[in-house]
């Protein structure tokens, strides 16, 4: 299994921010993530993706639907599974269509699930509102679409915007070379809208993100060139340049490049980004694959940014 669909709930930004999609309190999700920790129901579905890359197995990956319900009699068992169409897409990293980044817009649902497919460029919308417990197909992005508009391949993070947008976080171009990565939009009907960032502000690497209105500022990670990591990790291609060691401060939601930030060797390959869940902290951590490492980002006194590993 290859990871689960989290209800992530960044906090809705406040209006002056011109980050909500309205001033009604009606949307999907909560104000903030504590809000949503005292008042959320207990969740009785959870989808994770499934990928058969590297098994031997010849079939197109799928969506798994678990029941989480105590009270079910199918109580912690996969209760359905959703084959997408191609073979070797590999699913990643999911994200819904609209979520607390929408709190304020009534006419916002969370209903459709994104599934970036890494290897394959392709994007799978799954309509989960219909049936929740056998979630069904809606839309397929195919990736000769994303190329030709954006020059964009292998998406890996997706993450729903409060102007109803999508944006991606795509690793390379299509044939594999990290200099073409960089963020790709999509429209709320699914439609291929462009490239997130400013010319000539994308990243030197790309994989996760994580954006924080309150302080205007998105955060993005660097893995490495898909080049080197779709054929298996290979150290060299560390020594060769071949992956990542930095953090990129981008202005929100304008996607201009403000700062780079050189983890150095304690920090090599950093993935996963997350700020903390209180939305007026201006801190976060991200996690460094190879040196096993946590490192802290902060806001510092000037406006800046800057960064320290978590002594063990």
């Amino acid at each position: 299994m290859a990871g689960a669909a989290a209800v992530d709930v960044p906090a809705a930004p406040p209006a002056s921010n011109g980050g909500a999609c309205c001033h009604a309190t009606k949307g999907p999700g909560y104000a903030t993530p504590l809000e949503a920790m005292e008042k959320g129901p207990r969740e009785k579905l959870i989808y994770v993706t499934c990928v058969y890359n590297g098994t031997g197995i010849n079939k197109p990956d799928y969506l798994a639907t678990v029941d989480l319900d105590p009270n079910s009699p199918t109580y912690s068992q996969v209760i359905h599974r959703l084959p997408v169409i191609h073979i070797g897409d590999e699913l990643h990293h999911s994200g819904w269509n609209s979520c607390s980044s929408c709190h304020g817009d009534p006419s916002a649902k969370r209903r459709f699930l994104i599934l970036p497919s890494l290897l394959s460029g392709r994007v799978y919308v799954v309509d989960t509102a219909t049936d929740p417990r056998a979630p069904s197909l809606h839309k397929v992005v195919q990736a000769e679409d994303i190329a030709e508009k954006t020059g964009l391949g292998f998406p890996h993070t997706s993450h729903c915007l409060a102007s109803g947008d999508i944006m991606i976080s795509c690793l390379g171009d299509k044939e594999g070379n990290a200099s073409g990565n960089g963020f790709l939009l999509l429209d709320s009907e699914f439609n291929v809208k462009g490239r997130w960032e400013k010319p000539g502000h994308s990243p030197l690497f790309g994989y996760d993100f994580w954006y924080q209105p309150r302080h205007k500022t998105m955060i993005s990670s660097t893995w490495g060139a898909p080049a080197a990591f779709r054929t298996g990790f290979n150290l060299q291609h560390v020594q060769d340049g071949l992956y990542g060691r930095h953090l990129h401060v981008y202005d929100w939601p304008g996607g201009e490049l403000k700062q780079t930030l050189d983890l150095g060797e304690t920090g090599l390959l950093p993935l996963e980004v997350r700020f903390l869940h209180d939305p007026s902290k201006d801190t976060g951590y991200v996690g460094c694959a190879l040196t096993s490492n946590m490192v802290r980002f902060f806001k510092t006194a000037d406006g800046s940014w800057s960064h320290e590993a978590v002594q063990h």
